[in-house]
């Protein structure tokens, strides 16, 4: 009897272990700074708003002559490090010039060199990210001496540029008023220049938002609609950014925003999501398990520590985007009355996509 119950005991120790392992690693993370996008939203078919009709896409197969999508604007990020992915043949009205971002004592760091762009005819903007829920609330906050140092700081690195943008993915909903302020001590002191803000996509009124898409319209010139990691590095494999989502995304981001003021933003990029997620901790009895299921019959010491290895087969799914399907979204987007289009980033993308898309104008802004 007394074994059953200790048996019934590490069973039920063992499933805990279980579910709090695979719980962490399949928690819903932000995305990593590589692709730039957060507070994404489930994607629930049955939400659909009422006045959401859906467009009639016809996808041009692989093989088919594309069309060549005109924008007003095309904005592109460009990483410092990476200036070599720019040509300034491309048609790119303004770049959004990357790498400046918050460190742990609230200055800003990692400035980029405006000469290394400076070739470049269209509009110049300065980027600067803050990478952190606890130091976005840091800075943020109205009586921290960190955060009147922070403006000075970005005011003045933005100064030989066309415009500063903001990319501040990480704001947690405590800070929202703080950093509706943040934004308007910053256009103040900008004066003339640009000033937009990239934020995450919505496709439904989220309550109490930090990125309230009306209330930060007054403040900036253009939002940046981050419409991409619909699906991200710990979720279920899937598009970066399907056509149906990314139409709703478009269609709620006109509605709030409207044309004049809206970039949305596509992916370069692709991702690989395998099926087997090895890392993860395990209590004394799964190790044993694992010994059974992988029938490991020799453990070797290292320095008196047991260790062994075996292999198991990892399945692997890939989704990525080209110019077809970079192509079909922008005749969506064209179609619904979008402007302005922005790349994440220069560097990622397939070269065959440049010849589908033009400037309505030739002139630089």
């Amino acid at each position: 009897m007394k074994h059953t119950i200790l048996k019934i005991c590490l069973l039920l120790v063992f499933g805990a272990c279980l579910i709090f392992t695979f719980g962490c690693n399949s928690a819903k993370v932000l995305p990593e700074s590589e692709q730039y996008s957060s507070g994404q939203e489930e994607t629930d078919d049955d939400d659909l708003s009422a006045d959401f009709i859906p467009l009639e896409l016809e996808l041009l197969p692989p093989g088919e002559d594309l069309p060549v999508t005109p924008f007003r604007e095309v904005w592109t990020y460009l990483v410092a490090g990476r200036e070599n992915a720019l040509n300034l043949n491309f048609p790119i009205s303004d770049i959004v010039y990357f790498g400046a971002e918050v460190d742990t004592y609230g200055k800003l760091v990692g400035i980029p060199n405006f000469r290394n762009i400076s070739s470049f005819r269209g509009r110049k903007h300065f980027a600067a990210s803050c990478n952190g829920r606890a130091l976005s609330y840091f800075v943020l906050a109205e009586d921290r001496p960190e955060r009147q140092a922070l403006i000075q700081d970005l005011l003045e690195a933005a100064r030989p540029y066309d415009g500063l943008q903001i990319n501040f993915e990480y704001v947690p909903a405590r800070s929202a008023e703080a950093y509706l302020s943040f934004l308007k001590e910053l256009r103040a002191g900008l004066g003339d220049k640009f000033f937009s803000v990239a934020l995450a996509a919505r496709f439904r009124p989220v309550p109490n938002d930090v990125y309230d898409y009306a209330k930060i319209l007054p403040i900036v010139d253009r939002i940046l609609v981050m419409a991409y990691d619909e699906h991200w590095s710990t979720s279920a494999p899937g598009p970066i950014a399907s056509m149906g989502w990314c139409q709703r995304v478009a269609q709620y981001s006109l509605n709030t925003i409207g044309p004049e003021k809206l970039i949305m933003g596509l992916p370069f990029y692709g991702r690989r999501w395998g099926n087997v997620t090895p890392n993860m901790a395990f209590i004394h009895s799964g190790i044993e398990n694992m010994k059974n299921e992988q029938d490991i019959r020799e453990v070797q010491r290292e320095n008196g520590i047991p260790t062994f290895k075996y292999q198991t087969p990892v399945s692997m799914t890939v989704y990525y985007e080209d110019e077809y399907s970079l192509s079909a979204r922008l005749e969506m987007y064209k179609r619904m009355g979008v402007n302005a289009v922005g790349f994440w980033r220069l560097g990622q993308e397939t070269p065959a996509f440049w010849p589908q898309i033009r400037l309505e104008s030739t002139t630089p802004p």
